[in-house]
């Protein structure tokens, strides 16, 4: 495949590798950290502070990147940080250094998100965006599903042994430090000399906002509206608890929707490529209406198997999608900047989805959760049918 790159495919192999890390440690954090003494609502804070300082940095790190030309020093740094914060967790059992290791961690993505999705629009064709982003997505995935699966045999021989799984994160943190040498920036235009050297505040990032085209705001305000009612997967693997499934079982169907992500993402980012990457989308948001409105009334193992197989579908219409459509509405120099500023804003509005979620699931059950969600995504897929067709942002 001429598209897949050797650096294309050198950061595919890292997320893969670096989600087996981060995965295998996602399902049983909050039980270790509850097992060590702290209360629900230290987590969440601890929570809500590490994924606020991810979110916040995203565009910062993109607009600096795009700035200054290079890329790769930040995926190197951002991996890195993510890679030794991990141990660092169950080091010291001491609120203020959990924290700092957890938010450690979460810096790392947000030093390192923007610079490599720009790398991979950088190093992809227009046309083939979608199958770029798609490839990545389902490499990145597959390591989702190894993580969680590599948990649950080591805690099924070693019951209650949860700090070894941090220690043991730390190999495929190695693993992808290293793979994450062999990048190098490509070659670039000469950046002006004010310009490069210019200082970028933390809050300027926001400014792109004003800067960017029309086609590039539309699609955006749509996708964080639609991330206000999108609450974390979290409440699935709840409701899933509240129907009385096993923890066994929310593993395996957790585990079985993330094959089904990592299977199809690529060869629907392929058509996304040919039949358009707006269609694409939009179907994704439809079938996430169709999960949300079976989720609010389901009951049986059989019925939530088909509904994650579904959920799974739907990010293989999205994720990828998003990010390519998106890439391709910005200038080149701003790649960085368009994709950190999106995502940085989209993780904002996922913690506050979370917090109305649980705020509705508290006062009148989990059902209207789903209903709010699914009549939010019919919503937003017919304001996109209505946007116009995306045209290259070009100055």
């Amino acid at each position: 495949m001429k598209s897949i790159t050797r650096t294309i495919l050198i950061l595919s192999l890292v997320s893969l590798v670096n989600d087996i890390a981060s995965e295998m440690l996602l399902p049983i954090l909050p039980i270790y950290l509850k097992s060590v003494g702290f209360t629900v609502l230290y987590i969440g804070i601890m929570e809500g502070l590490a994924e606020a300082t991810s979110s916040l940095s995203k565009g910062y790190f993109g607009k600096i990147s795009d700035q200054s030309g290079k890329r790769a020093s930040f995926v190197k740094w951002g991996y890195g940080l993510s890679a030794i914060s991990k141990p660092m967790l169950v080091l010291f059992i001491n609120p203020v250094w959990v924290l700092f290791s957890r938010t450690l961690e979460r810096l790392g993505k947000g030093i390192r998100t923007a610079p490599r999705d720009a790398i991979l629009a950088d190093e992809s064709a227009q046309g083939d965006r979608g199958k770029v982003f798609g490839f990545h997505r389902a490499m990145d995935t597959v390591g989702a599903a190894i993580g969680p699966a590599i948990a649950l045999v080591y805690l099924y021989f070693h019951k209650g042994q949860y700090t070894s799984l941090f220690y043991i994160s730390f190999f495929p943190g190695i693993l992808v430090v290293l793979l994450t040498l062999r990048l190098k920036d490509k070659p670039k235009e000469q950046i002006h000399t004010e310009e490069a050297k210019a200082r970028v505040g933390f809050f300027s990032q926001f400014k792109y906002w004003n800067l960017s085209s029309s086609s590039y705001r539309a699609l955006v305000s749509g996708l964080l509206f639609f991330a206000i009612f999108n609450s974390a997967d979290a409440f699935l693997i709840l409701k899933m608890k509240e129907a009385g499934i096993g923890d066994s079982m929310v593993i395996v169907i957790y585990i079985f929707y993330n094959l089904v992500f990592a299977l199809t993402a690529f060869p629907i980012g392929i058509l996304g490529d040919k039949l358009g990457l707006k269609p694409m989308f939009i179907i994704g948001l439809v079938i996430f209406a169709a999960v949300y409105f079976g989720m609010a009334y389901s009951t049986t193992k059989v019925a939530f198997l088909v509904l994650f197989f579904l959920y799974g579908l739907y990010y293989a219409f999205t994720d990828g999608i998003s990010k390519a459509w998106i890439s391709q509405l910005c200038d080149k120099k701003d790649v960085g900047t368009a994709l950190g500023v999106f995502s940085g804003l989209q993780s904002i509005c996922a913690l506050l989805a979370s917090s109305i979620a649980g705020l509705v699931w508290y006062k009148f059950g989990s059902v209207y959760v789903f209903l709010v969600g699914a009549i939010a995504a019919i919503l937003v897929a017919t304001y996109l049918l209505f946007i116009g067709r995306y045209n290259y942002h070009k100055k």
